[in-house]
């Protein structure tokens, strides 16, 4: 608050005082820092009344400045690294999807050996709506060479079994009013070759899916860098990172498609 200054307050009680300054023209004492301070020109009464006392708060504002700018900097670093983590995520989940899609693209392979998951695409209309196999029958395996089908609801058991005799399953089932049975015949050599090729097929389409989930990430990082929205380095990261997870899923199929094929050659 101000302090009115009278012909009955003395200079030196007014010096007393802490932190104020006198300005003669007004004949009031002014405190050294208000909040309605604008400039340092305001304020020069109190600079030759307390020596140096601005000019420490002059630094620390500058000083506050500099360290806001380095947290922004900080900020602007940490929502890249977000921005560039996200990207990759994103992309490796496609990537993901396509690995999952080649993998039950060979489980649907007959190998010679009986597999519930022989059946895992196999579709049933079920009240007018497709639906899978399996989630309206436990699928089993008594022995290598045969599957057994339990419906949840035995009246099903018809639109399945001729769901397995419309499908490219080569299987002949054997509905005995409770359970449908699948034999699997053995594989002749030609027909195991056969389908390893089929396998190679499969697992090439992987591959480009793969390719080009990668190739449309870098359009879109280029097109980024373009409008100036991504950094020529933020850039050159993302795809080097891309990278690494399109070699690393390469792989996986790969390793994918070598199991199953020895597993279809397998006499």
């Amino acid at each position: 608050m101000a302090i009115s200054f009278s012909s009955t307050t003395s200079i030196r009680s007014l010096l007393s005082v802490r932190d104020s300054s006198y300005n003669r023209a007004t004949g009031k004492c002014i405190p050294p820092l208000t909040a309605k301070a604008s400039s340092l020109g305001a304020s020069s009464n109190y600079v030759k009344f307390l020596d140096g006392s601005i000019k420490f708060c002059c630094k620390a504002a500058l000083v506050a400045g500099e360290s806001g700018k380095k947290r922004q900097g900080f900020g602007s670093v940490q929502q890249s690294k977000k921005s560039k983590l996200k990207s990759l995520q994103s992309n490796q989940m496609l990537m993901e999807k396509t690995l999952e899609t080649v993998r039950e693209n060979f489980n649907g392979f007959r190998t010679g050996r009986a597999s519930p998951t022989m059946l895992d695409r196999l579709e049933v209309e079920y009240y007018g709506s497709p639906v899978s196999l399996k989630s309206i029958a436990q699928i089993t395996t008594p022995d290598g060479s045969s599957l057994l089908i339990q419906p949840y609801d035995k009246s099903c058991l018809k639109i399945i079994e001729k769901a397995i005799v419309n499908s490219n399953l080569d299987l002949n089932p054997s509905n005995d009013g409770e359970v449908i049975r699948l034999t699997v015949p053995q594989l002749t050599s030609d027909r195991r070759k056969e389908l390893a090729k089929l396998a190679a097929k499969q697992a090439e389409e992987g591959k480009v899916a793969i390719r080009n989930i990668r190739r449309d990430a870098i359009k879109s990082y280029e097109k980024l860098e373009k409008e100036k929205k991504l950094s020529e380095d933020i850039v050159k990261d993302l795809s080097g990172d891309l990278q690494k997870v399109t070699d690393d899923y390469m792989k996986k199929i790969e390793a994918l498609f070598k199991l199953k094929e020895k597993e279809m050659l397998k006499v």
